[in-house]
């Protein structure tokens, strides 16, 4: 039987092509030039146009709206409800569209409502947009999280993840940079310079979603930059991999039903990891929303304030990419380098909370913050990939992650009225609420691995004594007796 590739089949393993020869390193260079590049301006783009917000403000969004501090702070928090409800909708929708339709759909989507926000005329109206910028940004991220886990092993997971959430980190970067030359446009068109940012940051995001129509790939067996047995050696690896030193090759089952949505809802270590990544999340959110005002608190004006997120945001994109590359290489497992950088994420803000309530030393808690940044954005990437590792079943595995990204950023509602503005300068609540988080999170790290190596010593001894059939186990999942956790 001969493979054509016009349409993806869910149900080939390549077992009919002969892939002996196959250059592995070669194979993965392509698809990482291939895909890593565009997925990494997509979500460069979604976190920019979330995240300037904070960077208008400090231009003046607030007074031109006649805005309080607690209405700023409920434009924040709109935006992560309507952004957790509509992402399993939006990961199941990725699955029956194709990916390179789904993705820049969305993204022509909130480039259009960031763009209008720049002509908003009240709190209300921000309010609105906020609002639908939440629905319209919601599948981006796990979706392409998801998508990572259609092309690459669980081996290699972390380093992919990594080059594409950096963009996050450099987008932090980017978005001060941005923001400081933007707001030199104050005036023209009889436009603020605030609305420039929305407005010219609004339609970069449409014009490269256009692009992106042509440019994203849908799936490894359909894809023309593969030969066919390219395409065999990467749909083959991916179809075996959770079986893995478990002596028997079980195929992942990817026909769909509700159950597998519902095994997700039910499955212990999303609500463990959800702990782990509202650990993470919550500092993530409160740094990327705040950053520009704190620092902008500290004393330092508004330009110098956007320039100085800029160096904290480079460092935390070198870090992530080192942490994930030994992530994947090394022997210890991924916990280890999830639970390393919450430490320094917890160090951080001891030093800022330290260094706020024993006087004003704003030095001190610009390093404050730029430690735990520097723990953040490495630990964020481990904790997604942690999880797609150990959700076996396509649809699950789809399903779980929505729920684990989708409830992880409720997080960001709640750190969006972590840092009040009757708080300032020292924002003491606002760093003590991180602290608490991230000290759960740590210990979330700590169950979930424990937990995960009892069971995997449980299945070594018990091995399949039920007698389930290969059929059985492929529909199983990650509760097969052969599916073994990664830790």
């Amino acid at each position: 039987m001969h493979h054509t590739f016009t349409h993806h089949d869910p149900n080939w393993a390549g077992d009919d092509v002969d892939f002996s020869h196959v250059d592995e390193k070669a194979v993965l260079r392509k698809m990482d030039l291939r895909l890593l590049p565009m997925l990494a301006l997509l979500y460069l783009l979604s976190f920019l146009d979330r995240g300037n917000i904070g960077n208008a403000k400090i231009e003046g969004l607030t007074e031109t709206l006649h805005m309080t501090g607690p209405q700023y702070n409920w434009c924040l928090t709109v935006f992560f409800f309507t952004y957790c409800a509509f992402e399993v909708p939006s990961n199941l929708m990725l699955k029956r569209l194709r990916p390179s339709i789904w993705l820049p759909s969305i993204m022509v989507a909130w480039g259009t409502v960031m763009t209008l926000m720049g002509i908003v005329q009240s709190y209300h109206g921000l309010l609105i947009a906020r609002i639908f910028l939440g629905v319209t940004e919601a599948g981006l991220f796990p979706g392409v999280a998801y998508y990572i886990t259609m092309w690459y092993c669980r081996k290699e997971g972390q380093l992919r993840q990594a080059l594409f959430f950096s963009a996050a980190s450099i987008a932090g970067a980017f978005s001060g940079l941005l923001a400081f030359a933007i707001a030199k446009m104050d005036g023209v068109g009889g436009l603020e310079g605030w609305r420039w940012i929305f407005i010219l940051e609004g339609i970069a995001t449409v014009l490269i979603a256009i692009s992106a129509y042509f440019v994203l790939f849908d799936f490894p067996d359909t894809v023309s930059f593969l030969t066919i047995e390219e395409r065999a050696w990467v749909v083959h690896r991916l179809k075996y991999q959770g079986s893995e030193g478990s002596g028997q090759m079980v195929a992942e089952t990817d026909s769909f039903h509700w159950d597998f949505v519902k095994a997700a809802f039910t499955d212990w270590q999303i609500y463990t990891g959800l702990l782990m990544y509202w650990g993470i999340v919550c500092p993530l959110y409160g740094i990327a929303l705040f950053l520009p005002t704190i620092i902008n608190e500290l004393g330092y004006v508004s330009s110098t304030a956007q320039l100085l997120t800029v160096p904290i945001y480079i460092t935390a994109a070198c870090l992530t990419i080192v942490t994930a590359w030994y992530s994947d290489r090394s022997k210890v497992g991924r916990a280890f380098y999830i639970f390393i950088p919450m430490c320094a994420i917890l160090i951080g803000f001891i030093i800022a909370i330290a260094a706020s309530a024993h006087g004003h030393l704003p030095g001190l808690v610009y390093a404050g913050v730029f430690i735990a940044t520097c723990g953040i954005y490495p630990a964020f990437p481990g904790n997604i990939c942690w999880m797609s590792n150990n959700l076996a079943g396509s649809y699950k595995r789809s399903a779980g992650m929505a729920i684990h990204i989708g409830a992880g950023n409720l997080a960001g509602a709640m750190a969006s009225n972590f840092y009040r503005a009757n708080d300032k300068p020292k924002y003491i609540l606002g760093h003590a609420f991180e602290i608490g988080f991230v000290s759960v999170g740590m210990i979330a790290v700590l169950v979930l691995r424990w937990k995960y190596a009892r069971i995997n010593a449980q299945r070594d001894r018990e091995g399949n004594e039920k007698g389930h059939s290969l059929k059985e186990m492929s529909e199983m999942g990650d509760r097969a007796p052969t599916f073994r956790y990664i830790l």
